[in-house]
């Protein structure tokens, strides 16, 4: 995790956008965007004729004279999206990897056909937002303040001037309330939530929780470390505010916990160690972080590292810290974990 991804913990004014040449006129253009009362709109298409109208997790209600046809979402929210039919028009956040290609974040949708509006943190193209004319511009938030995430703090109120916002918590929570979420929004924005696929994917994740439920039961002495890397520090996730690490806890896994003590510098998240003392903990199963910004266990060369007992076993894996929000996208976070219970030795 690099400091600049870790800010989500303090969620500090790091964030940058310089303002853009003729926004004045673009922001009368797009006009305020404010909609008529209507209803939820849940299960209409796309496009229908009919009001709209959303409750985020703010309490916010955002309510428009017609379904929103230009989406404009945070790209782990795209990707969410689209594996329930709904496609967005532009992104923001981690989108493509230096060689073009998708990045994790990006899960199944096709980058070629979206435009990116900003690939990194602090990156947000004003210009580019609103020449999409957008209907509404949807994030998560990881803060109890409704901080839209990936929105730079330093052109927040240029961007909300161009469309209503929308979002979606994964703040304290269990993910399966955050998926359930997730899943009334698409709802409303025309997904087609019978559809085979969707419904076959929720009953895997369900099926996948039972097993890794199964799997931390039959190995309670299996310690499990979140961890996350960069060149200079290793970083130690509590579970109590991430929406993944809080399900996997709630299943039963048991997993190393810094005192709140070593975290309150983060806000809570994590505790950052000197990779001399990267064996402060000890654990059986250590899952990392997977996002691009994250220095990957195969490019750790760090001696301290590679003499971790976990490390010698081969015992770790993969973890998502900001899971794609669809049923199809979260089977594979707790097959792999469910996994490395089963087949994990106790080595700490």
């Amino acid at each position: 995790m690099s400091l600049a991804r870790a800010t989500h913990l303090t969620r500090r004014g790091i964030l940058a956008a310089g303002g853009a040449i003729g926004l004045g006129a673009a922001l009368a253009a797009c006009g305020d965007d404010k909609g008529k009362d209507g209803g939820s709109g849940k299960g209409t298409a796309a496009g229908r004729s009919g009001p709209w109208s959303f409750k985020d997790d703010r309490g916010t209600t955002v309510k428009l004279d017609k379904v929103p046809a230009n989406i404009v979402a945070f790209t782990g929210v795209g990707a969410a999206l689209h594996d329930y039919g709904v496609q967005v028009k532009g992104v923001f956040g981690p989108t493509t990897t230096k060689d073009g290609k998708a990045d994790v974040q990006a899960g199944g949708m096709d980058v070629s056909k979206v435009t990116v509006l900003g690939n990194a943190w602090g990156q947000f193209n004003i210009e580019k937002y609103a020449s999409l004319a957008p209907d509404v511009l949807i994030s998560t938030t990881f803060d109890n303040a409704g901080t839209l995430w990936y929105v730079p703090e330093e052109s927040k109120k240029k961007i909300a001037q161009l469309a209503p916002s929308v979002a979606v918590s994964v703040y304290d929570r269990q993910l399966t309330k955050s998926l359930e979420r997730m899943w009334e929004l698409a709802a409303s924005l025309g997904g087609d939530m019978k559809a085979a696929a969707v419904t076959d994917a929720k009953k895997r994740f369900e099926a996948a929780a039972t097993r890794l439920r199964a799997a931390a039961k039959a190995k309670p002495d299996i310690k499990v470390l979140a961890g996350s890397a960069s060149d200079p520090l290793f970083y130690v996730s509590g579970t109590n505010l991430s929406v993944d690490l809080e399900y996997f806890k709630a299943l039963g896994v048991n997993f190393v916990e810094p005192p709140e003590s070593a975290k309150k510098a983060t806000g809570g998240w994590f505790e950052s160690l000197s990779w001399e003392n990267v064996d402060k903990y000890k654990a059986d199963i250590i899952m990392m972080d997977d996002r691009s910004s994250a220095l990957q266990p195969a490019a750790i060369t760090k001696p301290t590292w590679q003499k971790l007992p976990a490390v010698k076993a081969g015992q770790v894996i993969s973890r998502s810290p900001e899971p794609i929000l669809s049923y199809d996208k979260c089977v594979p976070l707790l097959t792999s974990l469910a996994e490395a219970l089963e087949k994990a030795k106790k080595v700490s």
